[in-house]
C-alpha cells in the first residue's frame, strides 16, 4: 500500500500483496479484467482493497481453466460462476474422453507395432464421435435389411445387439476390436455377404420352419449337433441322417445348408466377436464345431 494515506496499491504492491508476478497482474490489467482505480501523478496504475479480492478470483477462475474471455463475462455479471463451472465440466469430460481414447490408441499401436500409417487409421477411426460410430452402424444395418420387411426379428435383433458400442472408456483390445470392425462394415464386399445371410433368412422358408423361430432353430442346432459329436456319429453316418430328421423334419435341405454356409463364414464369425469385444461381453460361444458338423451332415446327405 503506498503511503499516502489513501490505501491504494501499486502493481508491485499488489504482486507482493497476492504472491502473483507483476508480468501476470499487467496482462490481466491490459485485457481488462482487472480495472485499476485510477493512476498516479506519474501515471502508474493504482488498486485498492476490492481490486485484491478481484483478484484473487480472477486467479482462482484461471487455475480452474477458465479463459479470460470467460472470466471477464463472470465479473461483468454477464453469467455465473456455476453455469461457466458447468460448461467447463462438460468441455473436461469432453477432453477426458477425448484423451481416454488416445492413451488406448497409443497402447494398441505400441502393442502391435504398427506403423505411421496403420496409427492414423486407427486414430481417425477411434476418435470418430459416438454419433459419428453410430452412424457408420445404422448406415450398414440399414443396407443389409433394405427392403426386407420380411426378414426373421430375431436376427434383426441380434445384429442390432450386437452393433458394437465404444465405451468412453476404452480398453486398447476394445480400440483394437473397434477399428477393425469399423473398417469390415464399411467393406462392400462383407455387406454383400451380410446381405445374402439376411435375404437367405427373409425368404419364405416354408411351414416346417415357420419364419420368426431362428433362435429356437439355432439353439436346437447346437443342442443336436453337440450330442452327435459326443457320440462320436460322422456326418457321413446314417446315423447323422435322423439327427438332420430331427432338427429339419421334412425341410429344404438344400436350403437350410445355403444358410448355415453363409452364416458360418469366417467373416460373419470375426464380426460377431468384435462386436463382443467392443461392447465388453468376453469371448462368446461361436458353436464353430457344431455348425461345421451340420454343414458336413447336409452335404454327405442331401434332399431325396
Amino acid at each position: 500500500m503506498i503511503d499516502d494515506g489513501t490505501g491504494l496499491f501499486t502493481i508491485g504492491e499488489l504482486a507482493r500483496a497476492t504472491g502473483l508476478t507483476v508480468r501476470t497482474i499487467r496482462y490481466w490489467s491490459d485485457e481488462g479484467v482487472l480495472h485499476p482505480v485510477t493512476r498516479s501523478a506519474g501515471g502508474y496504475r493504482l488498486y485498492d482493497a476490492e481490486s485484491v479480492a478481484r483478484l484473487e478470483l480472477i486467479r482462482t477462475l484461471r487455475e480452474l481453466g477458465l479463459g479470460l474471455a470467460h472470466v471477464r463475462e463472470v465479473l461483468a455479471g454477464e453469467t455465473t460462476v456455476a453455469q461457466v463451472a458447468a460448461a467447463h465440466v462438460a468441455a473436461l469430460d469432453a477432453q477426458i474422453r477425448s484423451l481416454k481414447v488416445t492413451r488406448a490408441v497409443l497402447s494398441t499401436v505400441a502393442r502391435r507395432g504398427s506403423t505411421a500409417e496403420e496409427m492414423t487409421l486407427m486414430n481417425k477411426l477411434a476418435r470418430l464421435s459416438a454419433s459419428e460410430r453410430r452412424r457408420i452402424v445404422e448406415e450398414f444395418l440399414e443396407e443389409i435389411f433394405d427392403g426386407l420387411d420380411t426378414a426373421d426379428p430375431d436376427i434383426r435383433t441380434r445384429l442390432r445387439f450386437h452393433a458394437a458400442e465404444l465405451p468412453d472408456d476404452p480398453t486398447p483390445e476394445q480400440v483394437d476390436a473397434w477399428v477393425e470392425l469399423a473398417e469390415l462394415i464399411q467393406d462392400p464386399e462383407f455387406r454383400a455377404l451380410m446381405r445374402r445371410m439376411v435375404e437367405f433368412n427373409a425368404a419364405d422358408p416354408g411351414p416346417e420352419v415357420p419364419a420368426g423361430t431362428s433362435l429356437w432353430f439355432m439353439s436346437r442346432l447346437v443342442q443336436l449337433a453337440g450330442e452327435a459329436l459326443r457320440g462320436g456319429v460322422a456326418p457321413d453316418a446314417p446315423e447323422a441322417d435322423e439327427v438332420l430328421r430331427d432338427l429339419l423334419g421334412d425341410g429344404d435341405r438344400a436350403a437350410v445348408l445355403e444358410r448355415l454356409t453363409a452364416a458360418s463364414n469366417e467373416r460373419v464369425a470375426r464380426y460377431r466377436q468384435l462386436s463382443a469385444v467392443v461392447n465388453g461381453l468376453g469371448a462368446q460361444p461361436s458353436y464353430e464345431e457344431e455348425f461345421a458338423w451340420v454343414v458336413a451332415a447336409l452335404r454327405a446327405h442331401p434332399d431325396r
